[in-house]
């Protein structure tokens, strides 16, 4: 059968449709995947506008130091007897000499010292008149400081202050019109966000490394929370600046976490906000005075936060209160735990004496803590860091009380140990010792309810629910904390 020439037209028309839309299937896959491409890589960021925005006002910081030199006792116009008292020790005296000068009429021989290299670390300029940021390890114990720019000149440096509990120490060159780094703000940073550092890594100038912020606020048990970064940082990246993709500055390289001593994918920076507080004590005093309250504190666990009534484990809990300190004077008990200063929520321990040390000695602080499911707003003037604790005032007696519900056998506190309050512990068995608790503790608190003698300490106990665990605030030392009893 033959088509005639519509029907072959109509084929061929059909035909290519066909082919059409074949060819669209195909390229719609491979134009998105075109279109793609493109968006990805455009999302990556480049550092080159931002490094040549920034790497002139990064420095490179090499130290030297005075080392003793000990004289050789072979060299030109040496003692003879030298060569005896360098094995034997200077008072030892060879067959036949005469015995040596008394000590007040010897000729003391004048120290003879070298210089030599010490270290480098990195630093950064914050003023056009030659300030610059750096760390305190980069500079202390240090008799000469050198900066070099990238252009190659070096300058002397001196040292304007130094802080060694936030390793920050502000130093100055004699230069003018320098071009500062811009200061950013750290509390905006967040995970995930790219940052650089620039440093001599190693004595390598002018090097930039890039990462991501890993953590914020990160408490490794030092005075500043950290900013943590897989940023590689190396020895002689020390003092360098941790920039954002905004160009500012918003933190001093300054750790590692490392088993090898160099870069294994965690570093630590200090947060910017941190160090112009510090900066501005060390341009005017060349030091820095830190506020203090009298209290040693530790973390708030779940479980005693539950017991004491706190919907949640925050804060800071006091262990111990100095005697006739600031926070003593405010009537801080040990067993409270301090939920606010001047406002400020503590959501952790280490919160605290960073708002404390901020805050100017002599200032009047309002303090919030939680005290027998309550919360109790106190007044507080707050002293200088270096103040010394004194000497604690009162007595307590009482007859001793047979072993209770908890396991314990308590009686009144020694007369000799004066200051302290409640009960001695005597004897700890059963729940009390599965606890921790030991002879020779004092029993401050039951739950709620503060402890003045052995009687009253037997009524309490003698009350308490058994289907619940008890709390009780023990001192051991100078040192308290809640512990948790199952009555039986």
């Amino acid at each position: 059968m033959s088509l005639n020439p519509p029907d072959r037209s109509i084929i061929k028309r059909a035909m290519a449709g066909a082919a059409a839309s074949l060819v669209l299937a195909v390229a719609a896959p491979m134009a998105a995947a075109q279109a793609q491409t493109p968006a990805t890589v455009a999302g990556l960021p480049d550092f080159t506008g931002i490094v040549a925005q920034t790497e002139g006002s990064v420095v490179n910081i090499r130290t030297t130091e005075a080392v003793p030199v000990r004289r050789s006792p072979m060299g030109p116009g040496a003692d003879p007897s030298d060569l005896f008292r360098w094995f034997f020790g200077p008072d030892f005296m060879p067959p036949g000499m005469q015995p040596p000068q008394p000590r007040g009429q010897q000729r003391t021989p004048a120290p003879r010292e070298r210089t030599v290299p010490r270290g480098i670390g990195s630093g950064f300029i914050i003023s056009e008149d030659g300030y610059i940021l750096t760390n305190n390890h980069v500079v202390d114990k240090s008799n000469g400081i050198f900066v070099t720019m990238t252009d190659g000149k070096e300058y002397d440096a001196k040292v304007i202050g130094k802080d060694a509990r936030t390793d920050i120490a502000l130093i100055k060159i004699d230069a003018k019109g320098l071009k500062p780094l811009p200061v950013g703000d750290s509390n905006t940073l967040k995970k995930g966000q790219w940052v650089l550092a620039i440093g001599s890594p190693f004595g390598l100038d002018s090097t930039v490394t890039a990462g991501i912020v890993s953590a914020i606020n990160r408490d490794t048990g030092d005075y500043l929370p950290f900013i943590q970064t897989d940023v590689a940082v190396n020895p002689g990246n020390s003092g360098g600046p941790l920039i954002n993709l905004q160009g500012q500055v918003v933190g001093i390289n300054s750790q590692i976490v490392s088993r090898s001593g160099g870069f294994m994918g965690i570093s630590l920076a200090i947060p910017i906000d941190e160090v112009m507080r510090v900066v501005e004590q060390l341009k005017a005093h060349g030091k820095v005075t830190r506020g203090r309250i009298g209290v040693q504190i530790t973390e708030v666990p779940d479980d005693v936060a539950k017991a004491l009534g706190l919907e949640e484990a925050h804060g800071a809990l006091v262990s111990n209160v100095e005697p006739g300190g600031p926070a003593a004077k405010a009537g801080i008990r040990a067993g409270d735990v301090i939920l606010g200063f001047n406002g400020q929520q503590i959501e952790h321990m280490s919160d605290l004496p960073r708002l404390v040390g901020a805050t100017r000695p002599g200032t009047d602080a309002d303090i919030q803590v939680w005290r027998k499911g309550k919360t109790v707003d106190l007044k507080a003037k707050v002293a200088e860091l270096s103040d010394e604790p004194s000497a604690p005032q009162a007595e307590a007696e009482g007859p001793a009380v047979g072993t209770d519900r908890l396991g314990l056998k308590v009686g009144p506190v020694p007369a000799d140990d004066k200051g302290a309050t409640g009960v001695e512990v005597l004897e700890s068995d059963g729940a009390a010792a599965q606890s921790g608790i030991e002879p020779g503790d004092l029993i401050l608190r039951v739950n709620d309810v503060d402890i003045t003698s052995p009687e009253q300490y037997a009524r309490v106990v003698k009350g308490l629910n058994k289907s619940r665990p008890a709390v009780l605030l023990v001192q051991r030392g100078d040192q308290s904390q809640w512990v948790i009893v199952k009555p039986e």
